[in-house]
């Protein structure tokens, strides 16, 4: 059909292939395996990868540089009391968590 036939065919005819091109473009829209909405939720999420994939960089570099500096026992005595909850006879450990931040 050439586009003069189609423009020249009945008004129902024209009607019914214009509300199939509209439930064809909601489908793709919505519902479909690439939607609009899967997109935007791929974009959103590939946003927050990559922002946390960059925190994680920034934290291997500056374990890497802790480890070129080289290990001393005030190093060690930190490690041990902060990350395993260490502490020396007789002492008596207070542990205080700050609170969560709030959003904004």
């Amino acid at each position: 059909m050439h586009v003069p036939a189609l423009l020249a065919a009945p008004k129902w005819r024209r009607r019914l292939l214009g509300l199939g091109l509209l439930v064809l473009a909601l489908w793709v829209a919505f519902f479909d395996s690439h939607s609009i909405a899967r997109r935007v939720d791929y974009a959103l999420e590939l946003r927050r990868v990559r922002e946390e994939n960059a925190r994680l960089e920034a934290e291997i570099a500056d374990l890497e540089r802790r480890l070129d500096t080289g290990l001393d026992a005030a190093l060690i005595e930190e490690v041990a009391r902060e990350q395993y909850g260490m502490r020396r006879p007789g002492e008596t450990v207070y542990r205080v968590e700050e609170a969560p931040a709030e959003a904004e």
